[in-house]
């Protein structure tokens, strides 16, 4: 019971505001986001690099539901935004380390009536990104990375060229895209790798369930059997996220870039833990003059924000998800009333799912700098009440192949809310807290569950760990009756 509900502590932890991060990834979480989607973040991702421990891999994604075969100009990164890696090294909620990334459109042959063509009309088949075979990229992005620090900015380019890779159009125009996808991946030197281009989402959802007032396929608010529960290798309920792509920014850097001290440190100490989030910004004025092009003037102001996924989302009351996105995470404390009163519990309440009672401060509390996260940390030293994906660098990687989609909740220690990867199942986990599984594992430790177990399209196991986007030609989609769902008979999905 002690190892229970220390592993139930752990994965609070993560829920550090996560609370409502309940069902979904941020898509279109907020009406200032749901208007500007290249601006919108829809995961946020930190965590130890598998296959190389005294690094830690961050990865930003934006732009969501991109259908693979949206042609003719496909999916670019949005050049008048800036994107943001932030990273709080001293348990105060403010950022001390921050990697920006600004991307640059060109277009090569603005004759071409759409962004990617090859292997017609003379045009060979895109098979590079640069030089010979790339002929057929007309539109093309390449991009900077600069790290600020200690007030100072310093360009991890080291002289390179880098261009993001495009959508995957199909097997006429790219016919090896893993190839395209494999020269995206830049070393800079000093243990920095980064990648960024269009990719296979890696989210999983029942989405259209979670949004239909709860209206889950696995029984009375998405209550998982024990062994479906314990699954990791089957969906039993279709991804609403399957088939579609996303833009992604993936980067990996030395943990000695991210401590205060510039030093690795072991699990127990505080200075191996960090807490970080991504941003999206816009110049403060832009003026549009048609038929030229836009011009931007003053300092980037934020239009987003995001640490632990779905708080914004389903946590946030409606009229205060803008001021959300906008804000720093240091000043947090002015919504803790949607914490400590969370609405979505009520819902659970409501279909029968015993939940802990208001005021819910085990939600609360978790937004700071605490133990399991932060063994090392003592009562000076929790910080503001701030939604960081918190990451204790000190943890060693749970080598590929063990490691588990609920994370700590199932002894994983490398997983969410121990920063979070890929495979982590912040669905679920982030469901189970909202009902109080921290408050009591066997009173409140209802196996909540949407029936998603894992991405049909899979993980990479290196970096940058996401997989290559969908292919716009030959893709698809899983939906309820259709084929997909490989823990159902005939692997169909069911409908209810």
């Amino acid at each position: 019971m002690n190892k229970v509900k220390l592993m139930v502590a752990f994965t609070m932890t993560l829920l550090v505001l996560v609370p409502s991060s309940l069902f979904a990834s941020s898509h279109r979480e907020a009406p200032i986001t749901a208007l500007d989607r290249t601006a919108d973040i829809t995961d946020w991702y930190a965590f130890v690099s598998y296959d190389h421990p005294n690094r830690v891999t961050m990865i930003l994604n934006v732009d969501p539901f991109l259908e693979p075969s949206n042609g003719p100009n496909y999916f670019p990164f949005d050049p008048n935004v800036l994107y943001e890696m932030r990273v709080d090294n001293n348990q105060d909620g403010v950022e001390d380390v921050i990697f920006q990334f600004r991307f640059t459109t060109e277009l090569r042959q603005p004759n071409l009536f759409t962004a990617l063509v090859g292997g017609i009309a003379g045009i060979p088949p895109i098979t590079a990104l640069d030089g010979a075979g790339s002929e057929g990229l007309s539109l093309r992005q390449n991009y900077t990375v600069t790290m600020v620090k200690d007030g100072k900015s310093t360009c991890l380019n080291n002289g390179m060229t880098l261009f993001a890779v495009p959508s995957n159009v199909g097997p006429r125009t790219m016919p090896d895209y893993q190839s395209l996808f494999n020269q995206a991946i830049y070393d800079l030197g000093n243990d920095v790798r980064v990648f960024a281009g269009t990719v296979d989402d890696p989210f999983y959802i029942d989405l259209g369930a979670a949004f239909d007032s709860l209206n889950f396929r696995m029984g009375v608010g998405g209550v998982l059997p024990a062994a479906e529960d314990a699954d990791d290798t089957h969906n039993y309920a279709p991804d609403a996220v399957a088939g579609f792509n996303v833009n992604s920014i993936v980067l990996e850097v030395p943990i000695k870039m991210l401590t205060v001290d510039g030093k690795i440190h072991g699990a127990g100490d505080k200075q191996a833990v960090i807490g970080t989030y991504a941003t999206t910004s816009r110049h403060r004025v832009t003026v549009r003059r048609p038929p030229n092009p836009e011009k931007d003037f003053g300092p980037f102001r934020q239009v987003q924000r995001m640490g632990n996924s779905l708080v914004n989302e389903l946590i946030i009351g409606t009229g205060s998800k803008d001021r959300f996105s906008m804000d720093e995470p240091e000043n947090d404390a002015q919504f803790a009333g949607f914490f400590l009163n969370p609405v979505l519990a009520g819902i659970f309440s409501s279909i029968g799912i015993p939940v802990a009672p208001n005021p819910r401060t085990d939600l609360l509390i978790l937004g700071q700098y605490i133990a399991p996260i932060c063994p090392g940390c003592g009562p000076g030293d929790a910080g503001p009440v701030a939604d960081l994906l918190r990451l204790n660098t000190g943890i060693a990687p749970t080598p590929v192949g063990s490691q588990r989609r609920l994370g700590f909740l199932a002894g994983d220690l490398a997983g969410y809310p121990n920063g979070r990867r890929l495979i982590d199942d912040a669905v679920d986990i982030s469901s189970r807290a909202v009902a109080g599984i921290l408050v009591d594992p066997v009173k409140f430790g209802t196996l909540i569950g949407d029936g998603v177990q894992f991405n049909p399209e899979g993980y990479g196991a290196t970096f940058p760990y996401v997989v290559p986007a969908n292919n716009g030609r030959d893709g698809h989609h899983i939906g309820p009756g259709q084929a997909g769902c490989s823990g159902q008979p005939d692997s169909i999905c069911p409908v209810q």
